[in-house]
Order: C-alpha cells, then sequence, then structure tokens
C-alpha cells in the first residue's frame, strides 16, 4: 500500500511555519489512527443549489477509505449523486483529521459485507445484512484525494496535508 505524500497545507494568515520547523510534518500514521478511532464522523455535502449541508454519521476507515450508511431518502445521500465531491472530517475540532474526497455508493454485496462487519465491530452492534437494504440504506465509500490535520497543542507547527495517489490507497 502506497502512503500519501505529506507537505505544508496553504494557510495564509495563521503564521503556518515551514514543514521543517515546530512539530513539523505529521506522521499518515497519526491521521490513519485518528479516523479509525473517530466515533462520529461529519459528512459535508452540496445541495443542488449550491448551499452546503452537514450530517453526522456513523462510519469506519476500511480498505483506505471512509466508509457510512446512509437512507437512501435523505438528504446526503441526494446531494452525493449530484455532487459526489465532499468532505468528511473526524469527531475532534481540537486534533481534527479532514478528508477530501469523491463519494460512491457501493453495491457489491462482498464489500458491503465487509463493512457491515467493520462497523459492527466498532459499534458493538449486530446489524443484519438486511439493515443495508439497498432499497432503503445505501452504503457510501468515500476514496480520499487529501486529508489534512493539525495539532491544537502545535497549530503553527503541525498542520499536515497529505495527498493521495488517484483512486486513494
Amino acid at each position: 500500500m502506497t502512503e500519501p505524500t505529506a507537505d505544508r497545507p496553504h494557510m495564509p494568515g495563521y503564521g503556518i511555519l515551514a514543514a521543517d520547523e515546530g512539530g513539523g510534518l505529521l506522521p499518515w500514521e497519526w491521521a490513519r489512527q485518528r479516523i479509525t478511532d473517530s466515533h462520529d464522523y461529519w459528512v459535508s455535502s452540496v445541495r443542488p443549489d449550491g448551499r452546503p449541508h452537514v450530517m453526522p454519521v456513523w462510519g469506519v476507515w476500511l480498505d483506505g477509505s471512509v466508509w457510512f450508511s446512509t437512507s437512501v431518502q435523505s438528504r446526503k445521500i441526494h446531494n452525493l449523486a449530484e455532487h459526489p465531491d465532499c468532505v468528511v472530517t473526524t469527531d475532534d475540532a481540537r486534533d481534527p483529521v479532514i478528508v477530501e474526497g469523491r463519494a460512491e455508493v457501493v453495491a457489491e454485496p462482498a464489500a458491503i459485507a465487509a463493512f457491515l462487519a467493520a462497523l459492527n465491530t466498532k459499534y458493538q452492534t449486530a446489524y443484519g445484512v438486511d439493515f443495508l437494504d439497498p432499497a432503503v440504506n445505501a452504503v457510501v465509500v468515500v476514496r480520499p484525494a487529501q486529508a489534512i490535520g493539525m495539532l491544537h497543542t502545535d497549530f503553527r507547527g503541525s498542520p499536515t496535508r497529505w495527498r493521495f495517489p488517484a483512486g486513494g490507497l
């Protein structure tokens, strides 16, 4: 698996230090662990009229991507169908990881089963495959294009952007 490349994000006006100053660039493992451990995620999408929409979801980091499910009648799935580019963030605003990527509805039964197993393990639930009936709930995967993370204790010296190879990890 190829690691994403790391550099400093462009954040004018915040006094962000060079990549070799402050705490330096954060390792991808730090970000991956924060994404994995996040209990909730915020999914930001764009409505057909261009207005933003943000909602919390349960999800998992699986196969180098963020996965979640949502009702096929939800605003977010309608938004993502029209504008698949989206942002998913971890639940900790003090030490966040922000994932930018493209959402895709998953239809492959084996992939849906893997997501459901990971979801049940993470949240200690026992949802059956009927929970993910594609007529009722969609499984969504967001493959990262880039991610940004930072530490509140080193705001000027920790911001790191990870750029992913085409197609994610």
